[in-house]
């Protein structure tokens, strides 16, 4: 197999461990006889009297098949709002599994087209709504929520209109904010957002199954927190859109909302019917990727699932990661060369401020492996693209073609012009499949692939200051340089993986 092919295995094995049937069928049991329970990672939540089911996510559909077989006749109804297209796409794929059995208690609703909240979504979250409110004290409601709900349970609060949202957050993103930022927006201009599901639900007591796709695993920034406290106040949010220079070009249903929004967060004790369980995250897909590494050879190690910052720097940091790397195994790792990449790269990792991101512990990892394995350096999180052209693409794209170019600069010196040269691959893929407005998760890239590129009249630095890396990558070798996974089914953030082997001197 050659490095692209273990890559690729690499990330589909990453992904396999986190979907959502294994995930929920191992947290979640019923124990049935005169007094029923529902038995969440040893916490035991009784069964009064009937069971609902909401969800709201790009793994939802997978969650609330396998949570279906296990609730059996308990579960009355059930609504969840996932990505439009994924039934179609998850039948195609053969993953029958993650779809729901005919005459199944819950509706379906597809919505959120290219991950942005819209009328369909709207729609189910108006029924999601009058679910929640509908419920008694007698009652439990089992709330299923992965990334992507934030899209797919849109309510603006009155009179804010879902187009004058959905400007508000696309602007928002266009500027470089960060998926947390973008989150404490939403969720103060939300009715469902930032706890506002689970007061609804009250008095119900409310069991939500979290799967992760946000940096620390935060609870009320996950799909904008609709069963957690919310940590942020109005002031966070006007904090942010004054950041992001937008406090003074808001609509005016925005600003009437905004005044009249409580100045604290909600009180602690008002979520006392309220349970919140993560049952799967980036580290655990991670996990999984550097264990199928070790099956199949390498060294490899894990650099960090909370890899996050703008996507130019981002690539940096791997590029100098990548360059370290091959000093060392071409035994040049001691050298000024080396002395010089170092420094660099703890200079960099100090101003990304990556969250538990060990440098010292990881180079000295690096610095004890031998020239004999190849290796292999994985990592997880979600970087942010500042956009600044009318391209095509997403951050995974973006990242996987600026490593290469960082690549192909640094390759007279450290990379392949060395006698000692090493052979490279670099992945990063969305592990939900969808990378941006596109049908790719993500790319590949090597040190060769500006070169080649440029030999086939593809200017890559042109590509990137209009952010076009979908348009690169289609074009480049036939696409045969995308990730193409289709909906997975699931999301806990981004993975990357990086290959390196070095070569025999000819």
């Amino acid at each position: 197999m050659s490095l692209h092919e273990h890559a690729l295995y690499l990330f589909r094995s990453a992904v396999g461990t986190v979907r959502p049937a294994p995930m929920l069928k191992s947290a979640v049991k019923l124990q049935g006889g005169s007094c029923p329970q529902l038995l969440v990672k040893g916490q035991a939540f009784p069964v009064k009297r009937d069971l609902y089911l909401v969800g709201f996510g790009k793994a939802v559909l997978g969650m609330a098949a396998a949570a279906e077989e296990i609730l059996g006749d308990h579960l009355v109804r059930g609504i969840i709002n996932v990505p439009l297209g994924i039934q179609e796409s998850l039948q195609r794929v053969g993953l029958q599994e993650m779809l729901l059995k005919p005459h199944s208690k819950i509706q379906v609703i597809e919505g959120a087209k290219n991950n942005l909240p819209d009328t369909e979504a709207l729609k189910g979250a108006v029924a999601i709504r009058e679910l929640a409110e509908s419920l008694t004290a007698e009652d439990l409601l089992l709330v299923l929520i992965s990334g992507g709900g934030s899209a797919l349970l849109p309510a603006p609060i009155p009179p804010i209109l879902l187009q004058e949202k959905e400007k508000l957050t696309k602007m928002l993103a266009s500027r470089g904010a960060a998926i947390q930022e973008l989150n404490v927006v939403r969720k103060t201009l939300s009715l469902l957002k930032g706890g506002g599901l689970a007061r609804l639900a009250y008095p119900a007591q409310v069991v939500s199954l979290i799967l992760s796709d946000v940096i620390g695993d935060p609870l009320d920034i996950i799909a904008s927190g609709p069963t957690a406290i919310s940590s942020h106040s109005v002031q966070d949010c006007l904090q942010i859109l004054t950041k992001y220079n937008l406090l003074h070009n808001l609509p005016k249903s925005v600003e009437t909302v905004l005044s009249s929004s409580p100045s604290k967060p909600t009180a602690p004790e008002d979520y006392s019917h309220v349970c919140n369980i993560i049952i799967g995250s980036n580290r655990l897909a991670l996990d999984e990727a550097q264990r199928r590494a070790e099956g199949l050879g390498y060294a490899a190690l894990i650099l960090s699932a909370a890899v996050c910052g703008e996507v130019g720097r981002v690539a940096t940091l791997y590029c100098q990661l990548i360059q370290l790397a091959c000093l060392g195994l071409t035994g040049l790792g001691e050298g000024p060369l080396g002395d010089e990449v170092r420094g660099n790269l703890l200079q960099l990792v100090a101003e990304l401020e990556i969250p538990g991101l060990n440098l010292a512990e990881f180079l000295q990892a690096l610095q004890e492996l031998g020239p004999e394995k190849p290796v292999c350096i994985l990592a997880g999180g979600e970087t942010t693209v500042r956009l600044q052209g009318t391209g095509k693409g997403g951050r995974n794209q973006e990242l996987a073609l600026r490593v290469g170019l960082g690549l192909h600069r640094a390759q007279a010196t450290v990379v392949s012009g060395h006698p000692g040269r090493c052979e490279i691959i670099f992945l990063s893929g969305g592990t939900d499949g969808q990378d941006g407005p596109t049908e790719a998760a993500g790319a590949f890239c090597s040190p060769e692939l500006v070169g080649e590129a440029l030999q086939e009249g593809l200017n890559v630095e042109a590509f990137l200051s209009n952010n076009d890396s979908y348009t690169f990558f289609s074009q480049f070798r036939g696409g045969h340089h995308l990730l193409v996974t289709g909906l997975t089914g699931t999301n806990v953030m981004d993975i990357q993986a990086i290959l390196i082997r070095a070569m025999e001197r000819s």
